[in-house]
C-alpha cells in the first residue's frame, strides 16, 4: 500500500459541511492501492465523464483504475451544478416573494435574505449528496482502483500517480475544464471571484460587478441580485446571452431590468484598480468611457480546458489550450488507445453531455463499438427566471445551413395553466423540416423549460414527428401543454384548401 501523494484539500470555510464534503471526496487519510498488473481502463478525472465511465466499466467486469487529484464529482457536484442550483432556488424564493402581491398576498416589507443562511444551506445540501461520488464507494461497492494524486503519461500504456506506475490497454481523459482568467490589466491584482470560488462566501458582497452575460453569469447575476447584491452585469455584445433565440433572451434581459440589475452592453473593460473605496472598473461602452466601483468582481466569461501536467506530447495526443483535446465523433483521440469525453473534449459542456458521452466511451473501448457523439440529441438550459431551454438547432442555425423550415410557435399566454400562475411571457417554439413534421429544433421560455424541453427531446430522439405529439394527451391546465399546441398548429396546415373542400363535399353528401 503507498500514500496519496496528493497535497491536503481544503474548501473554505472548513465548517461541518465541507469537512464531510471532503471526508467523502478526498478523504486526508486515503491510501492509494497497490496497482493491477494491469487495467483494461485507466480514467483520468473524476468528474462526470470519468465517474460514469468507471462505474460502468467496472459493473460490466472491467478492471478500471480512477485518479482524481482534486475533489471526486468534479465540477458540477462541487462548484456548477449543485451549489449553484441551490443557490437560484433561494433566490427564486425571493422571486416569489416580490411577485406575490399580483397573486391577492400582500406582503407588508420586502424580504429580510440571511445570506449566510442561504451560503449555509448550500453547502449543507452539497456535502449531504456528495457520498454518491465517494472515494470509498467508488473503491469498496464499485470495485473500481481510486487514485489520488495527478495522473500523466509516462508511455503509450502506462500512467503515473502518487509514485505509483498504472499499466493500461486503454486509456480515458476526462480532467474537464476550469474558469477562464480574463485577460484584463489589473484584475488579478485586485482579486475577483469565479464560479469555483463564490461559492465559499458567507458575506454577501452589496456591490457585485459580473463579467459575462452568457449562461454562468445571467444565473448568477440574478441569483445575487434578488440576494441583496446590487449586481451590475458588464457584457462584451449588444445583449445578454446572445447565443441563444433572440426573442427568448429578450425576455430575460426585460426581467433583468424590470429587477434592477445594471446592463452595461457593448462594453469593453480595459482596467480595473483596487482602491480605499473599492474595486474600480474602467470600461468603455458604445464610445463612452466610464468606471463602476464595487466590492466583489465575479468573472463568468467562459470555461479553459484542463490539458496541463498530462504529459499528452509523450503519447501522441493532439490538443489546444484553448479548445481542448481533439477526439473524432467516437470520441478517440489522435492515439487510438486514449478516448476522451467531457468538457476537455466536448464544446457542450454540460452534465448530461458528459454522461452520455461517457456511455459512448464504455462501448467503444469495451466493445470496439462505433458509436458517435454526433448521434446524441443534447438538449441544454439556462437556469434564470424564466429559464431558456433548447435543443436542436435555432433558427439562425438553420438559417445558416440554408435548411428550409417551418416555425411553429405557442406564446403562453395562449396556455391556460400559464396565464393562472402569472408566467405568461414566455414561449413554445418549434422548428420542422419544410413540408414535414420533423423536429429540427425547439426553444422554451418558461419558468420550468427545463423539464418541458424533454417531450421535444424524447421525439426528436425516437424520430417522433410534431403532428404525432398532438395525439398525445397532456393533463388539463399544464403548461407543458403548449407543446401539444404546437402539434395541433402544424396537423392544421395539412389541411390544405384541396383537403378542406372535399371534406365540406363530404359533410355535404352525408347531410
Amino acid at each position: 500500500m503507498s500514500h496519496s501523494a496528493a497535497e491536503g484539500v481544503t474548501v473554505p470555510p472548513m465548517d461541518e459541511h465541507n469537512q464531510k464534503l471532503i471526508s467523502y471526496l478526498h478523504p486526508p487519510d486515503w491510501v492509494n492501492p497497490q496497482p493491477a498488473s494491469s487495467y483494461n481502463l485507466v480514467v483520468i478525472g473524476a468528474g462526470p465523464a470519468g465517474l460514469i465511465v468507471a462505474a460502468g466499466a467496472a459493473g460490466l467486469g472491467a478492471k478500471v483504475a480512477l485518479i482524481e487529484k482534486h475533489l471526486m464529482g468534479g465540477d458540477c457536484l462541487n462548484v456548477g451544478c449543485v451549489p449553484s442550483k441551490a443557490l437560484i432556488r433561494s433566490a427564486r424564493a425571493v422571486g416569489d416573494i416580490w411577485n406575490a402581491g399580483k397573486f391577492g398576498v400582500n406582503v407588508a416589507n420586502n424580504p429580510e435574505v440571511d445570506f449566510a443562511a442561504v451560503m449555509e444551506r448550500l453547502r449543507r445540501i452539497r456535502a449531504d449528496i456528495s457520498d454518491v461520488d465517494s472515494v470509498e464507494r467508488y473503491q469498496n461497492q464499485l470495485g473500481v482502483d481510486v487514485f489520488l494524486g495527478s495522473g500523466r503519461f509516462t508511455s503509450n500504456n502506462t500512467v503515473e500517480v502518487a509514485g505509483q506506475t498504472l499499466r493500461f490497454k486503454k486509456a480515458v481523459i476526462a480532467t474537464g475544464a476550469r474558469a477562464l482568467q480574463p485577460q484584463i490589466p489589473g484584475l488579478q491584482e485586485a482579486g475577483y471571484l469565479t464560479n469555483e470560488t463564490v461559492f465559499n462566501l458567507t458575506e454577501k458582497p452589496p456591490r457585485l460587478a459580473v463579467i459575462g452575460a452568457g449562461p454562468i453569469g445571467c444565473e448568477l447575476a440574478q441569483a445575487f441580485q434578488r440576494l441583496g447584491s446590487e449586481v451590475i452585469l458588464l457584457h462584451k455584445n449588444a445583449h445578454i446571452l446572445d447565443k441563444e433565440d433572440i426573442s427568448a433572451a429578450e425576455i430575460v434581459q426585460q426581467v433583468f431590468v424590470k429587477e434592477g440589475i445594471q446592463l452595461i452592453l457593448e462594453c469593453q473593460i480595459y482596467r480595473v484598480e483596487k482602491t480605499d473605496l473599492g474595486k474600480v472598473i474602467y470600461y468603455r461602452s458604445r464610445g463612452q468611457e466610464a468606471s463602476i466601483t464595487v466590492d466583489e468582481i465575479l468573472a463568468g466569461a467562459g470555461r479553459s480546458p484542463n490539458v496541463e501536467g498530462l504529459n499528452l506530447e509523450a503519447v501522441g495526443v493532439r490538443y489546444d489550450t484553448k479548445k481542448g483535446v481533439f477526439v473524432n465523433d467516437n470520441l478517440q483521440t489522435t492515439n487510438p488507445k486514449i478516448y476522451a469525453a467531457g468538457d476537455i473534449c466536448m464544446s457542450e459542456k454540460f452534465t448530461h453531455a458528459a454522461d452520455f458521452a461517457a456511455r459512448i466511451v464504455i462501448q467503444n473501448t469495451l466493445f470496439f463499438g462505433r458509436k458517435k457523439l454526433s448521434d446524441l440529441t443534447i438538449p441544454w438550459c439556462t437556469y434564470t427566471d424564466p429559464e431558456i431551454a433548447r435543443v436542436g438547432m435555432g433558427d439562425r442555425e438553420l438559417q445558416a445551413k440554408a435548411i428550409d423550415f417551418d416555425t411553429f410557435v405557442i406564446p403562453f399566454d395562449k396556455v391556460d395553466r400559464a396565464i393562472v400562475d402569472g408566467e405568461d411571457e414566455g414561449f413554445v417554439k418549434i422548428h420542422v423540416k419544410k413540408g414535414s413534421d420533423k423536429i429540427l429544433g425547439a426553444t422554451i421560455v418558461a419558468r420550468h423549460a427545463g423539464d418541458t424541453i424533454n417531450t421535444i427531446t424524447f421525439a426528436m430522439t425516437n424520430n417522433i414527428g410534431l403532428g404525432k405529439i398532438a395525439s398525445v394527451i397532456h393533463p388539463y391546465p399544464t403548461q407543458a401543454e403548449a407543446i401539444r399546441k404546437a402539434g395541433d398548429a402544424y396537423n392544421r396546415t395539412r389541411l390544405t384548401p384541396f383537403v378542406k373542400n372535399l371534406f365540406n363535399k363530404w359533410l355535404a353528401w352525408t347531410r
